[in-house]
């Protein structure tokens, strides 16, 4: 029999998240953003539960190619463009749209031997100091890539580095602003936090990533406590045994967590090898049987420990939300000192998943 660990993923929160971001968005088209094996999420998975967007964008040129051979026309932009001359033999095939943050990503496609000219999207580096062309350059980067022939559309692009914060975007996009307002071209500029807090940033294309998985960009569900979003991840356990402690007995490794007086504890077969954060501290938000309680102890590679005082009726087979529907996964995150991307991201490939439509 299976450990009953399971993650069930609901498109109809993906495609419910989608719409809500285009409510935001106004005019400007949407690249789903699914880099990363679609948040954790699972691309092959999930991908169909976004067919309404007008894109995806993501990093791994694999992943471009799944989504074109499970049958998406639409258009697909990689987010980091190609890392080799040689890749573009690969974007012309699939008809990619590449991001080119590099003199030596222009050369490379003037120098190819393309069927049909690339769209590309020109990153410029407003401030974040990733990739990018320097702000300054950013006309001559377009007059260069619009001289080529092997270029089709080309749009400016740039990514916020604290439009999830008080900082806010307006320095960055001032910035770019005077550096690239009067160059006629289509912009992509808007992160998640972006299409929620910064309207004026919209322009054509937005990128949502995190908010279409129903969390919050800042890690605060209070920022989207207004908007609606569905978590599309639930990761479920159940208690598989149980513990009468006394006061003094201690609980897991390092011996971490010690009874102040007599209760009972409840082991869950979750662990660090599931993707659970192992540094979670005692403490970390969860729920038994609907009921809020919390983590007691170090997290084990296969199992963790919760404190069963709040809920007297738990029992071997308690149904164990680990984050979903009525526990934020950036609530767990918070309490773990991360955020709910990683979470989403380390859900390993030992867990059973489930899709319901």
């Amino acid at each position: 029999m299976p450990r009953p660990i399971a993650a069930q993923l609901h498109l109809s929160a993906l495609r419910h998240n989608l719409s809500l971001v285009r409510r935001h968005a106004g005019t400007a088209k949407i690249w789903s953003v699914v880099k990363a094996n679609a948040y954790g999420h699972g691309l092959a998975r999930i991908w169909q539960g976004l067919d309404a967007t007008d894109g995806f964008a993501l990093l791994d040129l694999n992943e471009a190619v799944l989504l074109r051979e499970q049958g998406w026309q639409g258009p697909i932009l990689l987010l980091e463009g190609f890392f080799q001359p040689q890749d573009l033999a690969l974007l012309d095939h699939y008809r990619l749209t590449t991001t080119v943050h590099s003199d030596w990503q222009l050369e490379a496609i003037n120098a190819a031997r393309l069927t049909a000219p690339l769209n590309i999207y020109l990153k410029l580096n407003s401030g974040m100091n990733r990739l990018g062309f320097p702000i300054g350059q950013a006309e001559a980067v377009w007059q260069w890539a619009k001289s080529l022939s092997n270029v089709g559309d080309v749009t400016l692009m740039s990514h916020f580095a604290n439009a999830d914060n008080t900082i806010g975007a307006g320095e960055q996009f001032a910035r770019i602003q005077q550096a690239s307002g009067h160059i006629p071209a289509a912009r992509c500029f808007a992160n998640s936090a972006a299409i929620l807090r910064h309207p004026e940033t919209h322009y054509d294309w937005v990128r949502p990533g995190i908010i279409l998985y129903g969390a919050s960009p800042s890690g605060d569900v209070a920022d989207i406590a207004d908007m609606g979003l569905r978590p599309v991840m639930h990761l479920h356990s159940e208690i598989i045994a149980i513990q009468a402690l006394s006061a003094g007995h201690h609980v897991g490794y390092g011996s971490r967590y010690s009874a102040s007086s007599a209760h009972r504890i409840g082991v869950v077969a979750c662990g660090y090898a599931d993707g659970y954060p192992r540094l979670a501290p005692s403490g970390t938000p969860i729920l038994v049987d609907g009921i809020m309680t919390h983590t007691v102890g170090s997290i084990s590679m296969d199992m963790l420990t919760v404190d069963l005082t709040p809920c007297p009726q738990a029992q071997l087979g308690s149904k164990v939300e680990i984050w979903g529907e009525n526990l934020p996964i950036d609530n767990v995150a918070a309490a773990a000192g991360t955020v709910g991307y990683e979470l989403m991201c380390a859900l390993a490939s030992r867990v059973p998943v489930n899709v319901c439509a």
